[in-house]
C-alpha cells in the first residue's frame, strides 16, 4: 500500500507547539534525538532554539520522514511598532546579517517557498535574541521580523531538495525586551497562531 504524503512541522519549543499537538491531535512517539508528535501524514518535531538546532531537526525530518513539506512554525519578534502583537505573516525572505559573505560582506539571504494571498515580512535570523531596541533597529532596514531559527530551517531544507513555509506571530516589539513578557504574549497569542495555521495554511499542505 502506498504511504500518504508527509508534512513535518518544526518548532522552536513545546511553548509554541502545544496547541499544534492538541488541535491537530498529535501524539508523541519514540525518538531521538528531537521529541517527535505524529497523527498519520503529520508530523511535528521540536528542535530546540537556534540555529543549529533549527538546522539539524529539519535535516533529521528530511531524512527520517522524507516529507514532501517542512513548515517552521513559531515566534518573533516586531523590528519596530509597525507590526501588532499577535499579528500573523508569512515570511517570504530570511537574512543572516550575523553571517556575512566573506568577500561581499553582505549577510547570507534564504529564499522559502511562499503561498499566495498571505502579507509576507521579511525576518532577520540571529544568533541570539533581539531585545533591545537598539538591536531591532540595527536589522530594521530589511528585516521586519527577528528570530533564531528560520533562516537554518530553510537552509538545510533546500540542502535535501525540501519544499519549505515559514510562518510567525508576532510576541514582542520595541516595547518589550524582557523574556517573561515574551513567553506571557506566547501564551496569549498562540492559540490564535494555531487557527490561523488549522483554517488558511493546512489544506493547502496536501
Amino acid at each position: 500500500m502506498r504511504k500518504a504524503p508527509v508534512t513535518c512541522l518544526v518548532f522552536a519549543t513545546l511553548l509554541e507547539a502545544e496547541p499544534f499537538i492538541k488541535g491537530l491531535s498529535l501524539y508523541k512517539v519514540p525518538a531521538k534525538p528531537f521529541p517527535v508528535y505524529r497523527a498519520g501524514g503529520l508530523v511535528a518535531v521540536i528542535s530546540g532554539i537556534g540555529k543549529a538546532n533549527s538546522a539539524m531537526a529539519a535535516a533529521y525530518a528530511c531524512m527520517k520522514f522524507s516529507p514532501v513539506s517542512l513548515v517552521n512554525l513559531g515566534a518573533a519578534g516586531a523590528t519596530s511598532r509597525a507590526l501588532p502583537l499577535g499579528a500573523n505573516l508569512h515570511v517570504g525572505l530570511a537574512v543572516e546579517y550575523d553571517r556575512p559573505g566573506l568577500r561581499s560582506k553582505a549577510p547570507h539571504a534564504h529564499i522559502p517557498d511562499i503561498m499566495e494571498g498571505f502579507p509576507l515580512a521579511a525576518i532577520a535570523t540571529l544568533d541570539r535574541p533581539t531585545l533591545k531596541a537598539a538591536e531591532r533597529r540595527r536589522v530594521a532596514g530589511k528585516t521586519q521580523l527577528a528570530d533564531m531559527e528560520a533562516a537554518a530551517f530553510i537552509q538545510a531544507c533546500r540542502k535535501f531538495g525540501k519544499k519549505c513555509y515559514v510562518f510567525k506571530f508576532v510576541t514582542d516589539t520595541p516595547g518589550h525586551d524582557s523574556g517573561s513578557a515574551i513567553v506571557a504574549n506566547i501564551k496569549k497569542f498562540r492559540g490564535r497562531f494555531f487557527s490561523f495555521f488549522r483554517d488558511s495554511v493546512a489544506h493547502r499542505l496536501r
